[in-house]
């Protein structure tokens, strides 16, 4: 299994594209496989015949670890282990561990654990720990999984372990559950996607860990609409890109944090880490209905031309799911631009580790009062409001009204005569 992008540690196999049997090419597509985030088609690293899965579709493969065997040229069959070779040589090699360790390590199988939610996975590692230290099914089952598909991994039990001495035993309260849906013979029933469900966890966690609170600003986009139009035609004749309001955007946002690096940042435990580069996350909706959020790696270093053709880039891929993991890790702040869908403003929902999120809603046009020396005069502007919602456990109102001021600040001041 091939490396997948930093801090990706397995994937889970969706699909075999090939057969045991079957001819593959060097650099063919052999499998797909889901992280927690992206879904992925992994290519052959050798031409050969396919002999032998070694991870079966539903399973979890980790990084660097074998997912199958492959016959080269020149490769007799008889030299391939066979199963009950590997198995023999792991059987072993844990007697091997047991008397110099002392620790009984026998092999688990794995098991899914159903409750009434579902079903939970979980690797041979982790039961063997589980076993080791006696934690128990109901503590096992209270672990948030860290992993794809919110699996428990072996650090997320270590984790558990370092916590657990210091915690005082107390009375659990039962989970709230949401009440049962009536279901009449008429009704539809969808089941989620994967990627929905994904997103619904996510949603639900950034809720549960950080206090959100939103703020909002009316801000006046009439000098950006205006050049927008005046050089939308030549940039296209130029650049051959189409420019949205995005990369104009973006540009505000970055040029802000950059005032207020603060809300550029993340929390761990009881520490708040400022970010160094500016990675902005923008949410792109998919023909499925669903989001995700390709991030723009180092946004303040572009012009807005380069930033036009980053966005647009992504926002392509996205769209038809050629998006690569490193697309997607990184990110230190993240918009969505609701105004597409015609709405007017939101309270967007923060992508953690992030601390703070806005949401860009639509530019209509309004009556408003213009200030000018000479006097206040009645005229029409296009205008637009942003909503910034941001965790209320590190970032303050100052901070965080700030901020999005900053951000108005520097879309209504856009340049009519910028030279790109």
């Amino acid at each position: 299994m091939p490396k997948m992008g930093e801090s990706i540690m397995e994937a889970t196999v969706l699909k075999w594209l090939k057969n045991v049997g079957d001819k593959v090419e060097s650099d063919e597509y052999l499998l797909e496989v889901a992280t927690d985030k992206i879904d992925t088609e992994v290519p052959s690293s050798h031409t050969g015949i396919l002999t032998e899965i070694l991870v079966q579709e539903g399973e979890v493969a980790e990084i660097g670890k074998p997912v199958c065997i492959i016959q080269t040229d020149g490769e007799e069959s008889s030299d391939l282990p066979k199963p009950n070779q590997v198995s023999e040589k792991l059987t072993q090699k844990i007697e091997e561990i047991k008397v110099l360790t002392g620790i009984n390590i026998d092999p688990i199988p794995p098991v899914i654990s159903s409750n009434s939610e579902g079903s939970r996975f979980y690797s041979p590692l982790v039961l063997s720990i589980c076993k080791e230290e006696n934690i128990s099914n109901a503590e096992l089952e209270s672990i948030k999984g860290s992993g794809a598909d919110g699996r428990v991994t072996k650090n997320d039990i270590f984790s558990f372990l370092e916590n657990r001495s210091n915690i005082t035993p107390q009375v659990v309260k039962p989970e709230i559950k949401a009440k049962p849906v009536i279901i009449s013979g008429n009704d539809e029933i969808i089941q989620m996607d994967r990627m929905r469900r994904m997103i619904a966890d996510r949603m639900v966690e950034s809720v549960r860990v950080a206090p959100h609170v939103t703020s909002f600003v009316e801000t006046d986009m009439t000098n950006a609409a205006i050049w927008r139009n005046n050089i939308k035609d030549s940039f296209k004749k130029q650049y051959g890109e189409n420019i949205t309001y995005t990369p104009i955007l973006v540009e505000a946002i970055a040029k802000a944090i950059k005032d207020f690096p603060q809300i550029n940042a993340s929390v761990d435990g009881d520490k708040i880490i400022v970010k160094a580069n500016i990675n902005i996350g923008m949410a792109v909706a998919l023909p499925s209905g669903n989001l995700i959020v390709p991030v723009v790696h180092n946004a303040d270093q572009y012009d807005l031309v380069g930033l036009t053709k980053k966005i647009n880039d992504l926002t392509k891929r996205a769209r038809e799911n050629k998006l690569k993991p490193e697309d997607l890790e990184g990110g230190t702040y993240s918009f969505s631009n609701i105004g597409t869908f015609g709405n007017i403003m939101g309270t967007p929902i923060i992508m953690q580790p992030q601390v703070a999120i806005l949401a860009f809603g639509a530019i209509q046009k309004k009556p408003a009062v213009i200030e000018t020396p000479q006097g206040d005069l009645l005229g029409i502007r296009q205008k637009m409001f942003i909503s910034h919602s941001y965790d209320h456990r590190v970032v303050d109102g100052s901070l965080g009204g700030q901020f999005v001021k900053r951000v108005s600040d520097y879309l209504e001041g856009f340049a009519l005569d910028r030279v790109l």
